[in-house]
C-alpha cells in the first residue's frame, strides 16, 4: 500500500461549482464570496465572518484590526507553525513564546501567566492539530490584563470547546490550504462577533476602499476569489461528515495501535477534537524517530514532522536575538525532538488503517 500523510478530499461537487464559476467569468470576490462568508459565519456561531487570500493574511489583519503594533508584545505558543508568530512581526511587535501543555501541545496557561507583562496587547492561542486550547482558562487570562484574544483555527475547523465551536470565542483565524479539514486550495477566513473588527478587516484586504477607488487607509490585496469561494461552499457541507471520518479513524488507530514507547493523542475534556493531524510522541530512550519515520516510509505509509523545532530556534528568529533555550518552553522542546503524524484523513479504508496500525506494531527497532 502508499498511504499519503494527506489526502484533499476534492470530488465530483468542487469539480462543478468551480467550473461553473469559470464558465461565469465572473471571477473575483464577489456574491459567491459573500455567500460562503454568511455560510461560514452560520457554521461558526457568529455574526461576522470576512474571507480572506489565506490563513496567514487573517492572522496579519486580525492583529492589525485590534490595534497591534510597534512596541508591543503578543504572547503566542511556542509550538507551532511558523505563521502564528510572524504575523506578530508584521506589526514591529513582540512574540513572547509560551510553552506547551504535556498532554495536548497546546499553550499552557500557567506558562502564560507568568509571561504576561505591561506592554502585552494581545493573545494568539493555537488550537494545535484540531484540539481545542484550554479556552476558559485563556479568556480569563484576557479579561484579567485586558487583551485582545486572536484564535488560531488553521487546523480546527468545526473543533468545539464545551460545545461551542472555535472561532467563535475571540477573533478567529483559518486557513483553507489543501492538508486542512476543509480546503479551497488557498484561502483564509476571519470570524468574529465585533462589527468594527469585521469592518476594519475588510478594508484591509481591499486596498483599503470604502467605495470604489476612495482608499481611506492603508490596505492589501488579501481578496478571496469566487472560485475558491464556490468550492469552500461545497467544502463546508461535507466538513462535519469529514471530520467524523477522521475522529473515526482516530479512534481506530486509538484502539490497536500497541507500541511501547508510543504516546498516543490524548483528547481534552470538554472539547470536540477533529484531528487535522494525528500525532504521536516517541519516547527517545524507546524509538529513534528518524528509523521509525524511515521504516514507514519504507512500507509505504506517510509521516511528517509537526513541527521539527519550537518556533523561537528557528534561523529567523535566532537571527533577532531568540537564544536557542532561552525562551523557557522545555516542553516544546521536548514535543519538537519526539513527534510524528501519521495518516489520519478522511480518504483512509478499514484496510488502510488496518495496515497502518499491523505495519506500526511490528516496528522492532532500537535507538
Amino acid at each position: 500500500m502508499r498511504i499519503p500523510i494527506a489526502h484533499p478530499m476534492v470530488g465530483a461537487q468542487d469539480v462543478r461549482v468551480t467550473s461553473a464559476v469559470l464558465r461565469s467569468r465572473m471571477l473575483a470576490q464577489g456574491e459567491i464570496t459573500a455567500e460562503f462568508e454568511r455560510k461560514f459565519a452560520n457554521y461558526v456561531g457568529v455574526s461576522e465572518a470576512v474571507a480572506l487570500c489565506n490563513g496567514t493574511a487573517a492572522l496579519d489583519v486580525a492583529l492589525k484590526a485590534v490595534g497591534i503594533t510597534d512596541g508591543d508584545e503578543v504572547a503566542t505558543t511556542a509550538f507551532s507553525f511558523i505563521a502564528s508568530a510572524n504575523a506578530i512581526l508584521y506589526q514591529r511587535a513582540t512574540p513572547v513564546f509560551v510553552d506547551v501543555k504535556r498532554d495536548t501541545f497546546n499553550i499552557d496557561p500557567d506558562d502564560l501567566r507568568a509571561k504576561i507583562s505591561k506592554k502585552t496587547k494581545a493573545i494568539i492561542g493555537v488550537h494545535l492539530f484540531g484540539q481545542p486550547f484550554d479556552v476558559a482558562a485563556i479568556q480569563e487570562i484576557c479579561d484579567d490584563n485586558h487583551l485582545f484574544l486572536i484564535e488560531d483555527c488553521a487546523q480546527a475547523h468545526g473543533a468545539e470547546y464545551r460545545g461551542k465551536k472555535v472561532g467563535g470565542f475571540g477573533v478567529g483565524c483559518f486557513s483553507f490550504y489543501p492538508t486542512k479539514n476543509m480546503t479551497t486550495g488557498e484561502g483564509g477566513m476571519l470570524t468574529t462577533e465585533d462589527a468594527d473588527v469585521a469592518r476594519v478587516v475588510r478594508l484591509l484586504r481591499d486596498h483599503g476602499q470604502s467605495a470604489k477607488y476612495r482608499h481611506t487607509i492603508l490596505g492589501y490585496n488579501y481578496r478571496m476569489t469566487d472560485v475558491e469561494a464556490a468550492m469552500g461552499i461545497a467544502q463546508l457541507g461535507k466538513l462535519d461528515s469529514m471530520n467524523a471520518k477522521r475522529i473515526g479513524n482516530a479512534r481506530y488507530l486509538n484502539r490497536h495501535l500497541d507500541l511501547d514507547g508510543v504516546q498516543l493523542p490524548r483528547q481534552a475534556p470538554g472539547t470536540k477534537h477533529v484531528y487535522n493531524q494525528y500525532v504521536v510522541a516517541l519516547r527517545p530512550d524507546k524509538i529513534d524517530r528518524e528509523q521509525f519515520a524511515s521504516y514507514l516510509g519504507a512500507n509505504g505509509i506517510g509521516s511528517v514532522i509537526h513541527y521539527p523545532l519550537p518556533i523561537y530556534q528557528q534561523p529567523l528568529y535566532r537571527s533577532l536575538g531568540y537564544s536557542k533555550e532561552g525562551a523557557g518552553c522545555p516542553v516544546a522542546e521536548e514535543a519538537a525532538r519526539s513527534v510524528l503524524s501519521v495518516p489520519v484523513h478522511p480518504a483512509l479504508t478499514r484496510d488502510e488503517l488496518s495496515y497502518i496500525v499491523s505495519v506500526t506494531n511490528g516496528f522492532a527497532g532500537a535507538p
